[in-house]
């Protein structure tokens, strides 16, 4: 069995951390380099990078800090935000990525996980999925832009073309559920589990140690990610590890 893996996020913007509630209130963190480097002493399993505010800014992810963030862990690095060719992707490769993730570019061009994928490998491409349910069609609906606009797009049928098209991962993250504690929506990632066989990465909702036992336990999901009870000290990397070993979950 594959040990499940811890993910801490760094959401970046005007190059700080920051972290928000369903994807707006957004507040200061701190410095990404150095909260990167105290993930790597906490011995988590991987890091994602968002440079969020690079797609509505019109511009690119800022290679130089990829750079100075990688100088300082030896974590896998998931880079993502603002990446709209291969180009883009061979300058974060080079940079220090191990993996890119593609969201708003990728339902605006499908094709451009294809390309990834051939290029530099259907491991190297995660594409990034921010859904949140529908009431009124009963689906997980996309969104991109960093939440601020929806498209027609059904999560779970989606999802299942980004793996047709070559994506190697899914990042999926819960509007609903982002910055909220209230823990991972189980529902989207049963859904998604039971639709495609690549790995997937919960994202929204973390607030105490069950909410990871529960993604684990309850969902096929291969890694958890979080942000706010991480960078306010919460929890470590480590104290849910150890809850995880206990409750016969297989960590690194």
């Amino acid at each position: 069995m594959l040990a499940k893996r811890l993910i801490p996020c760094l959401d970046v913007a005007d190059g700080r951390v920051k972290k928000g509630v369903n994807f707006v209130n957004l507040t200061d963190v701190g410095d990404p380099v150095a909260i990167a480097a105290a993930y790597q002493e906490q011995g988590a399993d991987e890091l994602v990078f968002l440079d969020i505010s690079a797609t509505n800014e019109h511009r690119k992810t800022m290679a130089d800090l990829v750079e100075q963030v990688s100088a300082q862990v030896f974590m896998p690095l998931t880079i993502g935000g603002g990446i709209s060719s291969v180009a883009d992707m061979q300058r974060l490769l080079k940079a220090g990525a191990d993996k890119i993730a593609i969201n708003s570019s990728a339902v605006a061009q499908p094709e451009l996980i294809q390309a990834g994928a051939e290029k530099f490998g259907n491991q190297c491409i995660v594409v990034a999925i921010d859904a949140a349910w529908d009431a009124q069609s009963q689906q997980y609906r996309v969104y991109t832009h960093g939440g601020q606009q929806a498209t027609a797009l059904d999560a779970i049928t989606w999802a299942k073309q980004a793996v047709a098209l070559g994506a190697g991962e899914l990042l999926v993250t819960s509007m609903d559920r982002d910055g909220t504690k209230v823990g991972f929506d189980l529902a989207l990632y049963q859904q998604l589990g039971a639709a495609v066989s690549v790995p997937i990465i919960a994202s929204g909702g973390a607030g105490q140690l069950t909410d990871f036992v529960d993604v684990f336990k309850q969902s096929p999901v291969d890694g958890a990610l979080a942000a706010s009870v991480f960078h306010y000290g919460e929890l470590t990397i480590g104290q849910v590890k150890a809850v995880l070993r206990a409750k016969g979950v297989v960590v690194r």
